[in-house]
Parts: C-alpha cells; structure tokens; sequence
C-alpha cells in the first residue's frame, strides 16, 4: 500500500491527537478524509473547517461506500458497531502505529520516545528545522503554538525529508518505527494496564532500541535505566545537565547543558558537545524539564550536522506547545497555567517548576486523573506529587478507553493526601469553588477532558 495513491481514507478515532496528525497528512496528499470519534472538539471542528467529514455517532450506514483504508486507534472498543462493520465487510484496516511505520519508512526518521518529554522534544526538533529550512514532515503529539497544527511538512527543495515522529509506548506502537536518531527521554512506569510491571515495559523501550538503522544513533537521558539492543550497530550518546560553566568540551560521548540560570525569564545555557561548545542558546520556557526536552532536541539536529547559528535562531523563537505549561492569565496578584501532566513525573516536574517561579505564593493545583488502570497503580506516586502543592482539588477520573475498574476513583488519590488543603468536587461546581477561594497561583492538570474547563475559567479570572 503506497500512502500517495489512496483517494479515500476513513479514521476510526479521528480526534485522536495522533490520529489527527495523519488524518492532515492525507488530506495534504489530496485524498478524501473523513471519520467517526466519540465527542466534538476543538480540534475535530478544525478538522472539519479543513476539508474532513467527521461524525459522532457509531453508524456504519455513514462510512464512505468509496473507503480504501481504514486507519484505527487502539482505543476504539472492541464492541463498536463501526469497527465490527468494516471487519465484516473486510475493508483494508491499518492501527495508526501501523500507518505511521509505513510513512517513515521511506524518510531519515527521528522518533522520539518517553513517557514524558516527548511532544515537546519532537516539536523541538520539528520547529528547529522548519526554521532552519529543512525539508521534513512532522507527526507531532501536541498542537504548536508557533504554527497553531499538530503536522508540518515543508519538502521544496531537491533534499529528501526528515521525518520527525513521536514514539508512542502505549499498546508497544513505537516497535512499527525504524529511525535513524531514537531520542529517549524517560521510561517511568506507566500503561501497567499494557505492559503489568515497568520491567516488562523497559523490555520494550529496549526492544524500540533494537530497531533503531544501522550506522543511526540513540540519544538517551543519563540514568533512565535502560540497556540498549543491538548497540554495536549504532552510536548511543546520553544527555545531563550541569550547572558547571562548560567552556571546553566534555570528552565523552555525550551531550550536557552546561552553566544554565534563569535570565528575564528565561533560561540561558551553553550546549556541550564532545568536539564543540555553543555558548548561550535560550529557551523561553519554565522548569528544568525543558532545558532537559531542549537539549535532547538539540543533539539530534547536532547530529544532522545543522550549525550553532542556526539552532540558536530557532531556540529563541520557540513558543511551546498548548496544554504544555500554557500560561492562561498573567496578571498582578494572580496567574493561571494549563498544563497536560497526566503522570505523577510530570506533575511532580510541572509543580516544581512554579514552585520556582513563584517562590512563598500559594499555589493551588486541580487535577482530572486519567485512566482508572494509572490511577489504581499509581494512586500513591500521585499523592506524593500533588503533595507539593498548597491547595488540591481533585476532579472526577476521566475514563477515556476504560471502563469503571470496581473500587477505583478518585478517592483513592484523596485518602493518601498528605494535606489537610484537599477537596474532590464534581466539574461543574469547580468554577464557583476556584471563585470563592481567590486562588494565587492556579493550575488544571489532566490529559482528560479539563481542557474543556479552561476557557470559562481563564475568563473568570482574566478580569
């Protein structure tokens, strides 16, 4: 199946942030896309204001009769009648991981991988080469700030693309790529519910290791604990910080940020290379976590061989991706951020770097766990992170794919809360409660459907 020859693809789960990516690269291509998802969103009426045909109700009657593929999610349940349809009918069915392999197959491919930190490196490195006039194609898992699209392709020019994909984990989808740079940015339990304990799921962050082009390279954070497969066919660098002013070169093989502060706002630092240093890039966004996501991007464009000019141009017009530490209001006396941090790592990474923002104000925290699987597995890392804050509210689980797991909630999160400042209230009381407590600092954290709450309470807050 040649991708460039289909006129009539239908998505099973278009809304999907992974799904919506490819759903716009086949549109690009000139086919006819449409396709069926749960709910309406912001993003599905962009979709649709594009070009596709998107649907809410399971009715097989509304699939195309001219449908030549059919590209679906793995969360799409096993009892949808839209799914049993095209199995009965045998169309041609491809899981979007399936797909994506197929794509990146034909390009030099940069996947990045983590069970964080990987939307905002792979839209790094995207925004680095896009800005460096790089032909590529980018299947991003967030929607960037600078180009308002979760898909970029640039390819004028006689060079042939890169590929820049992000590496999903869940349901193994990562084992479809071959890249020629894999980025690995941390690999802390999570998707128990796919892999049942984290030993078997670093078996299959080593296992994407393996597939990784000979002659390639592997770019992996130091001590994220993983022992890379087959590793005599390709180089593996690692990357650290180091608050030590780099003005030599390290003499390893691998990457350091090197003498990094924060400066009116930002982070400066120095990028350090075995054979090179480039002095002073800058990075506008908050939280060592980032510095961390900028540096791994940062390696794999060094790789590709892109100059310090170059990179240093592209580091200062970065803007971030939405729901990635999106500053909502900023105003004297109160700010509010939104923030996808779904993961007690990322939560605990998120509130840490406020925290040092905004040193001695109260910060309040709302917080929509997602998965019933995550939260029973994980229910007191949780707490341990929430913990940081001053204030926690805790909404509802959103269940996304699951169904209710029998003595799972959000309560369990509440009981193991170390502090007496904790609350767990139902959606739409939230707004009212957020206006009685006059919060200072405030945050929405959640992959769920807490997104849906912003706009009303960015609102409120930004008289």
């Amino acid at each position: 199946m040649k991708p460039q020859e289909l006129s009539s693809v239908y998505f099973l789960g278009i809304g999907g942030i992974g799904m919506s990516a490819l759903a716009r690269y086949f549109l690009h291509l000139g086919a006819a896309v449409s396709g069926y998802d749960k709910t309406p969103t912001a993003l599905t009426r962009q979709l649709e204001l594009e070009g596709m045909k998107i649907h809410f109700g399971d009715d097989p009657a509304l699939i195309p009769l001219n449908t030549e593929l059919v590209i679906y999610t793995p969360a799409i349940p096993k009892d949808n009648k839209e799914l049993n349809f095209i199995l009965k009918k045998k169309i041609p069915m491809m899981k979007r991981s399936e797909v994506l392999g197929l794509i990146s197959s034909g390009y030099f491919t940069i996947a990045v991988a983590g069970t964080h930190g990987k939307t905002t490196t792979s839209m790094l490195v995207a925004h680095i080469l896009k800005s460096a006039g790089i032909p590529h194609i980018a299947f991003l898992g967030g929607i960037s700030k600078n180009y308002g699209t979760n898909f970029l392709i640039e390819t004028s020019g006689p060079a042939a693309p890169v590929c820049v994909v992000e590496a999903d984990e869940f349901d193994r989808s990562f084992l479809q790529l071959a890249p020629d740079i894999a980025i690995v940015t941390s690999a802390d339990p999570d998707h128990l519910d796919i892999y049942h304990t984290h030993k078997e799921m670093l078996a299959s962050f080593e296992e994407f290791t393996g597939k990784i082009r000979k002659g390639g390279s592997l770019v992996m954070k130091a001590g994220v604990g993983l022992k890379p497969r087959g590793q005599s066919a390709y180089n593996v660098f690692s990357y650290s910080l180091d608050k030590k002013k780099a003005s030599a070169p390290t003499g390893s093989k691998g990457f350091k940020a090197g003498g990094f502060g924060i400066s009116k706002g930002v982070y400066h630092y120095d990028f350090c290379s075995a054979n090179d240093v480039w002095k002073d890039l800058v990075l506008g966004l908050p939280g060592l976590f980032n510095l961390e996501n900028a540096l791994a991007a940062n390696a794999a464009v060094f790789l590709m061989g892109l100059s310090q000019s170059k990179v240093a141009r592209a580091m200062k017009s970065y803007k971030g991706v939405v729901r990635r530490f999106d500053f909502q209001v900023k105003k004297r006396g109160f700010v509010y951020i939104d923030d996808y941090a779904h993961h007690p790592e990322e939560l605990r990474a998120c509130i840490e770097a406020v925290k040092e923002m905004y040193p001695g104000q109260r910060i309040t925290g709302v917080f929509q766990p997602h998965l019933y699987s995550r939260t029973r597995d994980l229910a007191s890392e949780f707490a341990v992170s929430l913990d940081l804050l001053d204030e926690i509210v805790l909404l509802d689980i959103y269940p996304a794919r699951e169904k209710p797991i029998k003595g799972v909630s959000s309560e369990l999160i509440l009981e193991k809360l170390k502090t007496e400042n904790k609350i767990l209230i139902e959606k739409d009381k939230l707004l009212n409660y957020l206006k009685k407590l006059k919060p200072e600092v405030l945050l929405t954290l959640g992959a769920g459907d807490i997104d849906q709450l912003v706009p009303s309470v960015r609102k409120a807050f930004a008289k």
